[in-house]
Order: C-alpha cells, then structure tokens, then sequence
C-alpha cells in the first residue's frame, strides 16, 4: 500500500469518526456546562448530580442517532474500504 493511500484512508477513517461521536458529545458537553452552572449557582456539588443526567442525555441521543452513525460507517466501509481491500 503506498504511504498516500494510507494516510488518506486513515484522515477519512478518523473525520468518520468525528463525524459519528459529534452529537454525543455535543450533547454532554452542553449537559454538563448546565448542570456545572446550576451547581455553581446553588452551591449543591454532589457527584452523581453531574453524572446521571449526563448518561441519561448521552444513551438518548445515542437512541436517536443510532441510525445516522451506523449509515456513515457502513458508508465509509463500503465506499472506501472494500475497494481497497479488492484492489489488493
């Protein structure tokens, strides 16, 4: 495999996996901005106020975005890797 290729496939692999753990962590990086505030506002810091909230907002965008995770990397497998792996 030539180094281009490789490195190629390897800058496509990592943004697919941006691209796929975005809105999981978009969505607990704003979770856990607000409860941070709420408990700096309140004066409350109790661990598990940060932590279940957060998985809780976390497993339901995961539900939700389930469908567009697996399609951008059955799409990155189908279109990039397979050929390659044919080709050789």
């Amino acid at each position: 495999m030539q180094d281009a290729l490789f490195y190629d496939v390897l800058r496509q692999g990592l943004w697919v996996a941006v691209l796929a753990s975005a809105p999981i962590l978009a969505v607990a990086l704003v979770v856990g901005v607000t409860i941070g505030l709420l408990q700096a506002l309140t004066s409350v810091q109790e661990m598990t106020l940060t932590f279940v909230p957060k998985m809780a907002a976390m497993l339901a965008v995961f539900w939700a975005s389930m469908g567009f995770m697996s399609l951008t990397l059955g799409r990155y497998f189908t279109d990039t890797l397979i050929p390659i792996i044919e080709g050789f």
